[in-house]
């Protein structure tokens, strides 16, 4: 019997000791918590005195592994960030979807912040769980000035996707036309292909991007070029009931009598949909 009143004490005279560790967890968490939300609104001197005097950890990260440093660089806060970096921030610190500051810096279209990462050693190359690098991010919002800072510092132009897609194609479905004419001209191969077979040219008329068209083949992109189904971008525009891209393509001298995998050619499909006005511009020829 005493030595179960032994136990039963010593049980007892732990709960404390555990309720005090919680409470010193909790009030450890709620402070780091209050020190990534001021690196996020770039209070440079709070995020200084948290760390000389409430000592908190520089990289300590939130349940998605964001840091203070991607929290300030994602809203460029230039001063904090380089106050976060002299002060030892991992500069290629990883989010749990794979984000680093540098992704976060080129999609949200921080050009300077994106420079002086890759100076403080950011790694150009990585890509997030979605297999996305900076210059894709960049490339995806349009964001000129990031894509012009990253070919500069040697963006890799044939990296791609998890669905093979890499940053001119990405360009091209959203129809940003510079971004486009950068990347090509950075050296980006036109005819490159994604999972589906699909180049750049055939994205950019399934997207109905006519724009990206005319630049692509003033490019010099393979206007009869065929995906894993054997549809061709004069396909898409005739699918997708474009008259001005299909008389685009027709001019420009795209095959009609290319025929899919389904034994379809554009022919076919304006007759199988009922498109007059495109079967006459096919027939023009």
């Amino acid at each position: 019997m005493n030595r179960l009143l032994l136990m039963l004490s010593l049980v007892l005279l732990a709960l404390p000791v555990s309720a005090v560790a919680g409470k010193a967890a909790d009030i450890e968490e709620d402070t780091a918590k209050a020190f990534r939300l001021a690196a996020g609104v770039g209070d440079t001197k709070a995020v200084l005195e948290y760390l000389q005097t409430k000592k908190v950890e520089v990289d300590a990260a939130n349940l998605f592994g964001k840091t203070a440093l991607m929290m300030a660089v994602e809203n460029g806060h230039f001063a904090t960030i380089v106050a976060l970096l002299n002060r030892g921030s991992n500069v290629n610190a990883r989010t749990r979807d794979g984000g680093t500051a540098l992704t976060f810096a080129a999609e949200n279209g921080h050009s300077g912040v994106t420079a002086m990462l890759l100076e403080k050693g950011a790694h150009l190359h990585d890509r997030n769980n979605a297999g996305l690098d900076s210059l894709m991010l960049a490339a995806q919002y349009d964001l000129v000035e990031v894509v012009d800072q990253l070919l500069f510092k040697g963006a890799d132009v044939k990296a791609s996707d998890k669905a093979g897609r890499n940053a001119l194609m990405i360009a091209a479905e959203k129809g940003h036309t510079g971004v486009v004419r950068m990347i090509a001209q950075a050296g980006a191969d036109l005819e490159s292909r994604d999972r589906e077979g699909a180049t750049s040219l055939i994205i950019a008329a399934a997207s109905g991007k006519q724009d990206i068209v005319e630049v692509l083949l003033e490019l010099g992109a393979n206007i009869d070029a065929q995906d894993n189904d054997g549809i061709t971008a004069l396909m898409e525009a005739v699918y997708n009931r474009s008259s001005s891209m299909t008389g685009l393509l027709v001019a420009k001298g795209a095959n009609i009598g290319i025929k899919c995998r389904e034994g379809d050619s554009a022919l076919d499909i304006a007759r199988k949909n009922d498109a007059a006005e495109l079967l006459e511009l096919l027939q023009q020829q």
